[in-house]
């Protein structure tokens, strides 16, 4: 299979290797010359690491990189069977290169785009031929992170969807498969994890390291939520968080936090600024957490309970089967459990109650409890 990557950058790159290591002939186009110059020396130094690491040998390592050639003209993806664009989140310019591609591609191309939060339907709509547009969206770093989210637009066609799916199999990913809404599954699912652990700071029930610890030694997640901000970039992140926001219509449940608005405005971007939540900077310290195990248990059940009631809502809108919200959290973003198997584990019920006192501790409707909740707690019923 022939597949062209546009975008050189850090998810361009990483998707090349991916389709490379697969066995694809890949050509990655950027404008750039020095970019592109750039993503092949990154390239050389992750395979030798690899050698290093006793992962592949110096065969895989020259079979991956000449399975990958680097182009600085668009024509050039001209004989390519899909395309991934992985650039620059804006729509009007996402728009402009589709279209200029349609002209190069065969009508069989499948054109995909990487966008984690951007409407499918709209680029699909920049195009001729529509119907062979999907969203294919790998997480970063792409080679290590197993899922991909598979979005189809409401013109892409069956035959594009079910080649698409199969693709992305064949790369030894796991497939989610979502409906063109604002932040697929994990951009949207994931929300409350830092929304809520910013509530609880703002509310003064704890600093960011007392969050942080309580979710890692009682939840069992790698990152505390603001480890995890800083590890992102505040300015990514709250962009995401401002851009589903303002998707869904200005809903509360997606509200930003004021906090993460002020440190992304004063440059405290995280790690790549040397200063987030927590201050990078050589011979800093960290901050110690306060070691209180009740209110650990009461930060987690809050943090989670918000999480799992927008992963229901999730399976309430259609949004993906149980199974692919369950996998998306999971090998997305590396959650210890699958939330809708979590809700399962803890009872639903528990949840509902949970829920509905949250909601009349602050009557705000990012409280609201999902109506599939609600009724699965009535009929005794478990997703799983």
């Amino acid at each position: 299979m022939n597949v062209g990557i546009i975008g050189s950058g850090t998810m361009g790159s990483g998707i090349a290797q991916v389709a490379a290591t697969a066995g694809c002939q890949v050509k990655l186009y950027d404008t750039n010359q020095a970019a592109l110059d750039k993503a092949k020396a990154a390239l050389e130094k992750i395979l030798n690491r690899l050698i290093e690491k006793g992962r592949i040998d110096a065969d895989e390592k020259n079979r991956i990189q000449s399975n990958i050639s680097y182009v600085d003209n668009l024509k050039g993806l001209s004989d390519s069977n899909l395309t991934i664009e992985a650039i620059i989140e804006n729509l009007d310019i996402k728009k402009k290169v589709f279209s200029e591609l349609e002209s190069y591609v065969a009508d069989d191309c499948i054109i995909a785009s990487n966008t984690s939060s951007l409407s499918i339907a709209s680029i699909a709509a920049s195009l001729n031929k529509p119907e062979r547009c999907v969203g294919i969206h790998f997480f970063n770093p792409a080679p290590l992170m197993k899922l991909v989210e598979v979005i189809p637009a409401i013109q892409t066609s069956k035959d594009v969807l079910q080649k698409s799916i199969d693709t992305i199999s064949n790369w030894k990913k796991v497939v989610a498969v979502a409906k063109d809404t604002p932040g697929f599954i994990v951009n949207r699912v994931a929300r409350p994890f830092y929304g809520e652990a910013l509530r609880i700071y703002e509310e003064g029930i704890a600093d960011f390291a007392t969050i942080d610890w309580s979710l890692k030694t009682i939840g069992g997640f790698r990152m505390g939520p603001f480890e995890l901000m800083d590890f992102i970039g505040n300015d990514v992140n709250y962009t995401v968080t401002e851009t589903v926001f303002t998707a869904f219509y200005f809903d509360p449940r997606y509200k930003p936090a004021f906090t993460q608005k002020r440190f992304s405005e004063a440059g405290y971007l995280g790690r790549k600024s040397g200063k987030g939540y927590y201050d990078y900077s050589e011979g800093a310290t960290k901050p110690n957490p306060v070691e209180d195990n009740a209110l650990a248990e009461k930060i987690f059940n809050r943090v989670l309970v918000m999480l799992i009631n927008e992963a229901a809502d999730a399976l309430f809108l259609n949004i993906a089967s149980a199974e692919d919200i369950d996998n998306a959290m999971t090998k997305g973003v590396n959650y210890p459990k699958g939330l809708l198997s979590w809700a399962d584990e803890i009872g639903i019920d528990k949840c509902v109650t949970a829920l509905d006192r949250l909601y009349e501790e602050y009557h705000e409707d990012r409280y609201r409890c999902s109506p599939l909740l609600r009724k699965m707690s009535r009929e005794h019923k478990t997703f799983f």
